[in-house]
């Protein structure tokens, strides 16, 4: 097992830029990428559907950037919640630079077992969430004729992986989403990308996968380990920067799996 490398510092990639992050909230990639974000130099907009974790959220972040992050409440899974969440970021910032969709949910059951219920509730977060918020920076950005778009995919949208039909199909339709809409967006000069991670853990994965199959999925890895949720965020907060301004319609997998 290699060990992780050391956490770097900002170097003002997103200086003077606003940055609106889904499900950023708790500990995950979202948190990481918005925490990255601020130290990035951005002015964050943070959203997530728990109001609470929400607020704690903001106020870690508070110790990094220069004020308080906006902190909105957000499901997006409901269009009217969607719609006030990008009302309140574009009034609070007077323009969104960059948009993270970063919201998805996971949970592992065979396909025979699968519900109905539970296929549609993956993919209605999932993706069409992602779809949702993507429209909706859309909206925002052609008109402006400026904009980046960074969805958070999976490897999963690739590879197969026992229990996660409903999720990988969900995850390769946000790999499709992320095409189509870059190609729609790019005589804007909107620029549309993704990240697919392959496993980075952090507390409330367990609720989706188990110790013993986080453990066998460690193993795939070529670093030995998982990536920090960090190490995700920094290949967004490239993309999210002019550093890969001549990149659009691209998924770039954050992975040392073998193939």
């Amino acid at each position: 097992m290699t060990t992780v490398p050391e956490y770097p510092t900002g170097h003002q990639l997103l200086a003077g830029k606003s940055v609106l992050v889904t499900a950023a909230a708790g500990t995950g990639i979202g948190f990481a990428t918005a925490k990255r974000c601020a130290e990035e130099g951005a002015t964050v907009i943070i959203s997530d559907k728990h109001e609470r974790r929400l607020g704690e959220a903001a106020e870690q972040l508070s110790e990094i950037a220069s004020a308080k992050p906006v902190a909105i409440p957000c499901d997006v899974t409901d269009e009217t919640s969607v719609q006030a969440l990008f009302d309140g970021a574009v009034q609070a910032t007077g323009g969104l630079d960059v948009v993270v969709n970063n919201a998805g949910l996971g949970g592992t059951v065979e396909l025979v077992e699968m519900t109905d219920d539970q296929w549609h509730l993956v993919l209605d977060v999932t993706l069409t969430g992602t779809m949702r918020c993507t429209r909706a920076a859309m909206r925002h950005m052609l008109p402006r004729k400026a904009g980046v778009i960074v969805n958070n995919a999976s490897i999963l949208g690739w590879r197969a992986q026992h229990g996660q039909a409903h999720y990988a199909a969900a995850k390769a339709g946000v790999m499709a989403l992320t095409r189509c809409a870059a190609i729609e967006a790019a005589p804007h000069n909107v620029r549309v990308n993704a990240v697919a991670p392959s496993l980075a853990i952090h507390p409330f994965l367990n609720r989706a996968i188990d110790d013993e199959t986080l453990g066998e999925l460690t193993k795939l890895e070529a670093f030995g380990r998982s990536a920090e949720p960090w190490e995700v965020a920094n290949v967004i907060v490239f993309l999210a920067s002019d550093y890969s301004g001549y990149m659009t319609g691209e998924i770039v997998s954050v992975s040392s799996q073998h193939p």
